[in-house]
């Protein structure tokens, strides 16, 4: 493994976020899981160190309950041998695992950070990749939210709140980039 090369962080693509969906939920980004699908290729191609992220619920309610069906991951994000699967139990895949560890053990300093949902779980780790030192890129093609309804009962979509945690994390914690610009920065290597 080459420390140059960049490491891609897929956050939590489980199937509790499809039963969401069924369930009524809407989402921005429907494609997201296909670009998550077309990093995993350039990265595997490229020999380049994937992390998988998988979340586990802890109150009894949780859609992500190892013993509930969103527990796994979608079939198309799922691991290959060889690639890590780091069990988080809140909402920065730093906190509580050895990730942090693991990539300055490889010398990674450049993540590729993609997954759900955009202003949870990929938002917490995106902030806290960025204050660990780390060169964190955030992939906004990549990574999905749902509406939601604010304190004051305003509803929010999932496009606005989208849009707002990319400008949140912008230039500051990450830069936030599309697929196609990190498979193309394989290609200038």
């Amino acid at each position: 493994m080459t420390a140059s090369l960049p490491a891609l962080i897929v956050i939590d693509v489980q199937r509790a976020f499809d039963e969401w969906e069924a369930a009524g939920k809407r989402r921005n980004n429907p494609d997201a899981v296909v670009r998550i699908v077309d990093l995993l290729k350039a990265f595997r191609a490229n020999h380049a160190p994937i992390f998988h992220i998988r979340h586990e619920g802890t109150k009894p309610n949780s859609s992500f309950l190892p013993s509930r069906s969103g527990y796994a991951v979608k079939d198309e994000a799922r691991e290959q041998d060889g690639e890590p699967v780091i069990v988080k139990r809140v909402n920065s895949a730093f906190i509580g695992t050895d990730l942090e560890t693991r990539l300055r053990a490889s010398n990674i300093a450049t993540i590729v950070i993609c997954g759900a949902t955009t202003n949870h779980c990929v938002e917490t780790t995106t902030r806290m990749a960025g204050n660990l030192g780390f060169d964190a890129c955030l992939v906004r093609d990549a990574t999905w939210t749902f509406d939601r309804i604010g304190p004051d009962g305003e509803a929010h979509s999932a496009e606005e709140i989208h849009a707002m945690t990319l400008s949140n994390l912008n230039g500051e914690f990450a830069r936030i980039v599309t697929t196609d610009e990190v498979v193309a920065s394989f290609a200038a290597k």
